[in-house]
């Protein structure tokens, strides 16, 4: 009931099979009739630019083809119509699966705001579309830059523009332990949010809502990949050298999630009461998040229940 996602966020240096195959493609499958999946290259300048992000994308759906899966795209233009816009509004409310690509989170932000402010006059309408598609149970997948526009906080924004899939979350994209400095300056800067370290081939997928208490809930799966293996590669997938999704602590603390880990989080309405647990794959544990010790809790419904 919890674990089927609305968001997921991840950073790969390819198309490994498991997360690609297993998180987005098979997601669009499940559906009866509705098996599709909109790729948006808006974070890439030049359309020779976002057709060459499309075509690292293209080939892998391809595949998935003969099973019905119906893979599109759609491009930034400076030339696009009103009714360009209305098409663009319409694949995104109606697609299964929605992946916001990679390139400079800035100018993807611009441009998806740009196709409801310019044509709508409505400045929040993409990030209010995705909001639509997360009440209605699709996934928005964010990938690389795309990542960073998913979260609530990003280290290219202030507070403003993201569109919040996944609340109380900020992260660095293609993660490697040189960069651990980076990380902590984001959990430094955004306090009340956590700080993740996506390695390439690794993602977060999310699915939040609200308990009867009025408490918010959200429940995070952590996706390790380790199924891309061309040797030439190696160096660029961290996963493949046993790197985890690693977390730091806004006290200098830190932790690493591993594949298969799940991460709950209970907020209170007004966010004064955040409470956070760790349940490692074998589900024999519940680990108090803040103390890293185990905790008196059994389960994900154990939790819920007393929340």
């Amino acid at each position: 009931m919890h674990l089927k996602p609305t968001a997921l966020i991840y950073s790969s240096h390819n198309r490994c099979d498991y997360l690609h195959r297993d998180w987005i493609v098979q997601r669009a499958l499940e559906h009866p009739h509705n098996k599709s999946v909109l790729y948006l290259p808006f974070g890439m300048e030049s359309r020779d630019s976002q057709e060459f992000s499309w075509g690292t994308f293209k080939w892998y759906f391809d595949q998935f083809t003969p099973y019905g899966l119906n893979a599109t795209v759609f491009f930034w233009s400076d030339e696009l119509s009103r009714q360009d816009a209305e098409l663009f509004f319409n694949m995104v409310d109606n697609a299964e699966v929605v992946i916001l690509g990679g390139g400079e989170v800035d100018i993807g932000f611009e441009r998806y705001d740009a196709m409801g402010g310019y044509f709508f006059d409505d400045y929040d309408r993409f990030r209010n579309a995705l909001q639509q598609r997360q009440h209605a149970g699709k996934l928005t997948v964010g990938f690389s830059a795309g990542a960073a526009q998913l979260g609530d906080v990003c280290a290219q924004d202030d507070y403003h523009r993201c569109y919040a899939l996944i609340h109380n979350i900020t992260t660095t994209l293609h993660h490697e332990s040189s960069r651990e400095a980076e990380l902590y300056e984001l959990a430094q800067r955004f306090q009340g949010h956590l700080a993740f370290g996506l390695p390439n081939d690794a993602g977060i997928a999310s699915n939040q809502g609200f308990l009867a208490s009025g408490n918010k809930w959200q429940v995070l799966q952590f996706v390790i990949d380790n199924s891309w293996d061309l040797p030439e590669d190696h160096f660029h997938i961290k996963t493949r050298q046993g790197m985890g999704i690693e977390h730091i602590y806004h006290d200098g603390r830190k932790w690493t999630f591993n594949g298969g880990d799940v991460l709950i989080r209970i907020f209170s309405p007004d966010y004064s009461y955040q409470g956070s647990w760790i349940i490692r794959p074998d589900h024999q544990t519940v680990i108090d998040y803040w103390s890293q010790s185990p905790s008196r809790f059994a389960n994900i419904d154990h939790i819920m229940a007393e929340h």
